[in-house]
């Protein structure tokens, strides 16, 4: 269990760089997106290793990579300025 732990770590940090990587401009500083990506990525091993149990190690990885994703993708800011218009426009 403590390696299947730290491959799910190892994943959100990857995810997390390739977020950084590909998508800096969107992204807040990147201590909060690396942190993110692993505890991302620990919850879904978490959920899908209480749900699924220890016998499937790549659900876990996949499980965890799916939760990682969507707690960085919670991170991302609008690509351009926002145009906001006035009541009466």
């Amino acid at each position: 269990m403590i390696l299947e732990a730290i491959g799910s770590a190892v994943l959100g940090l990857i995810l997390a760089w390739a977020a950084t990587h590909r998508l800096s401009h969107r992204l807040p500083a990147r201590p909060l997106v690396f942190s993110t990506g692993v505890a991302g990525a620990l919850f879904g091993d978490f959920v899908t290793h209480s749900a699924l149990g220890s016998g499937s190690v790549l659900l876990n990885l996949l499980g965890a990579a799916i939760v990682s994703a969507a707690s960085l993708s919670l991170l991302l800011r609008p690509a351009g300025r926002l145009r906001r218009r006035s009541a009466t426009a």
